[in-house]
């Protein structure tokens, strides 16, 4: 489902309108069609209301559904501007660590730079490619300096870039998130 409702909704012959939102009966019978897996109204309810990153959204009337971020496709997902808290948090491997410091973040395929609130969100995030490394962002002085932040339906943090001068390698205590060696 995050192929199709993220990335690539032609891949079952589904259109997602200019808000990412697709017609749910119209999504069910694709996925069916496509022989992939089986799913009905039941199963969909349930994938939206128990997925652990809250990915997936219906619209009051349970009539469509589309993700909550993370599209590599030109969507408007109406966000709200959002002030943010003092710092942020983005996970990645210790491979990107040369690039981000010299280049900051970059949405790379998709639409914004994803940021958490929390730090084990971006562990998490960051374990997913590697060795984990942990920046903080210091949103608080990005927003001051004319930085536009929003935060999607499932409490992901989004903004268009982070310069690297508003970047730190998180340390807590003596704990350090760097990598060794």
């Amino acid at each position: 489902m995050s192929l199709v409702l993220r990335h690539k909704p032609e891949a079952i012959d589904i259109v997602l309108d200019r808000n990412g939102w697709t017609d749910v009966d119209t999504l069910i019978n694709a996925v069916n069609r496509s022989g992939r897996h089986f799913i009905n109204r039941e199963i969909l309810e349930k994938i939206v209301a128990t997925n652990d990153k809250q990915r997936y959204a219906f619209s009051s009337d349970k009539k469509l559904i589309r993700a909550s971020q993370g599209h590599s496709i030109a969507v408007d997902l109406e966000l709200k501007l959002a002030i943010p808290p003092l710092f942020l948090y983005h996970g990645t491997s210790f491979k990107s660590v040369e690039q981000i410091q010299r280049e900051g973040l970059k949405p790379q395929k998709r639409q914004y730079v994803h940021l958490s609130v929390d730090v084990e969100t971006a562990i998490n995030v960051g374990s997913r490619h590697g060795q984990p490394i942990v920046f903080t962002v210091l949103a608080q002085q990005m927003y001051e300096a004319g930085q536009l932040f929003y935060l999607s339906e499932n409490n992901v943090w989004l903004t268009a870039n982070v310069d690297p001068k508003f970047l730190q390698i998180l340390q807590s205590g003596s704990r350090s998130i760097k990598p060794v060696g």
